[in-house]
This record gives C-alpha cells, structure tokens and sequence, in this order.
C-alpha cells in the first residue's frame, strides 16, 4: 500500500514526537514548580503561626509556673520550697520526656530496602562497565 500525500517522514514524525513530549515534561515541571510555590507561601505562613502559638505558650507556661507557685505557697509552704517543687516537677517531666524520645529514636532504622537497591544499582553499572571494556 504507498501513500502519495503530504506524508511525513519516520524521521519527521520521531523529531515532532520528540518535540511534544518535551513540551509536555516542560509544561508538567512549570505545573509542579507553581504547584510547590503556592504550597511553600502556606507552609511559611503555617510555620509562623505555630511559632507564633509556641511563643504564647511559653509565655503561658511561665505564668502558670508562677501560679503553682503561689498556689503552693498559700498551702503553708515557703516561697522558696514552692520553687523547688515546682523546678523539680518540671525536671520529672523532662526525664520522662527524654526517656519516651529516646525510646522512640531506638525504632528508627536505615532505609533497608534504598541501601540494596542502591548497592544492586552499583554492581548491576560495575557489570556493565566490565562488559563493555572486555567488548
């Protein structure tokens, strides 16, 4: 069967595939670059207001200190020992933080899998890298 009409090429018709395909990742990475740059004005903005409520919470922390302190204090308590109590309250939560953190930082474990492949990635280019000096 033989075509007469503006038939293009196998050449003409790869170049303009080659053409479109390129123009499609163009437009797909100008997609996600927007994409990302929306997503990093909310992530800043979201990253300010927590540490805008990390703020108001250490703030908080420090006059609900003095509160238990003063509350301890009415109970018949010294200023002083009121303090201590409270330092060492704060101290026991610290301990038992730290201990639940370290607790969790033992369940983390390399990325298995990405460490074989890598490795396979390796020894599979080693290979090829032999076989085509030998050839």
């Amino acid at each position: 069967m033989v075509y007469t009409g503006d038939a293009q090429s196998l050449g003409q018709l790869v170049a303009a595939a080659s053409r479109d395909v390129s123009a499609l990742v163009r437009s797909e990475i100008e997609l996600a670059k927007a994409e990302m740059r929306q997503d990093a004005r909310y992530a800043t903005r979201g990253g300010a207001l927590f540490g805008g409520a990390a703020l108001l919470a250490l703030l908080a922390l420090g006059l609900l200190s003095v509160a238990a302190v003063h509350g301890i204090e009415a109970l018949g308590l010294g200023l002083g020992w009121s303090y201590l109590i409270v330092g060492v309250v704060y101290l026991v939560v610290a301990a038992v933080l730290a201990l639940v953190a370290k607790r969790a930082m033992k369940r983390i474990r390399p990325p298995e899998r990405t460490i074989r492949t890598a490795k396979d990635n390796v020894a599979m280019l080693r290979n090829h890298k032999r076989s085509s000096v030998q050839e």
